[in-house]
């Protein structure tokens, strides 16, 4: 196993109310396949005083503000202060933690954001788990399936560990900062407080407190 790309060393689950299903996980893609159904579970756990079930396995906390024009479809759990803002497009599978933006034009399917996630500016999020504070910059996207649609692996190393997943995005590291109009490929693991560039195009494995510029140059944050 690689111990970089566990769960210990990507998140704080003291930041998301996921972190029963995460426990235990030797990597934190395998529990992209459960979060609909602990969706479902932890909704109906949750106090009506504090949360609104708004549709049938939708779940909104009071203090949330929901947008007019956002559309949210369940499973789906929006946690205390977050915005959900005009034209987002929650479109199931979505756990979003405390004080999240998920902004104009974001599309989330299938995804956990911890607690202080932004999402802000035209971004899709799909089959991910992005971590406490993790940022994406406008027009950053995780790309979930590969073009043959064969399962997803994930490079490190210089070897090739298999997921077993066909829909597999990015998994974000606490306090990621994404730039604007990257790209993360299917299968991207983004260590904690790792940098990357803007018009980035990445894949595999980055090391934490890095800084990705462009394939092949990686250097440590100072």
């Amino acid at each position: 196993m690689y111990t970089q790309m566990s769960v210990a060393a990507l998140f704080d689950l003291e930041h998301t109310a996921a972190a029963p299903l995460l426990q235990g996980k030797a990597y934190p893609w395998e529990a992209l396949p459960q979060i609909a159904e602990f969706i479902r579970e932890l909704g109906a756990s949750l106090p009506p005083a504090d949360y609104e079930q708004r549709e049938e396995s939708v779940w909104i906390s009071r203090s949330a503000q929901i947008f007019p024009s956002a559309y949210l479809s369940g499973p789906a759990i929006i946690g205390p202060e977050t915005e959900v803002r005009h034209g987002a497009f929650i479109r199931g599978s979505a756990l979003v933690g405390a004080g999240c933006v998920v902004g104009n034009s974001t599309e989330l399917k299938n995804v956990i954001l911890f607690d202080k996630v932004q999402v802000p500016h035209y971004n899709y999020v799909g089959d991910s788990i992005l971590g406490y504070r993790a940022h994406m910059g406008a027009g950053s996207i995780t790309s979930n399936v590969k073009a043959d649609r064969t399962a997803v692996q994930v490079s490190i190393e210089g070897e090739r560990v298999e997921t077993g997943l066909k829909k597999f995005g990015a998994m974000l590291g606490d306090r990621v900062e994404v730039g604007c109009n990257s790209v993360l490929n299917p299968g991207s693991v983004i260590g904690r407080d790792a940098h990357i560039y803007p018009l980035s195009m990445v894949r595999g494995f980055i090391p934490e407190n890095s800084i990705y510029k462009k394939a092949g140059e990686i250097v440590a944050r100072r």
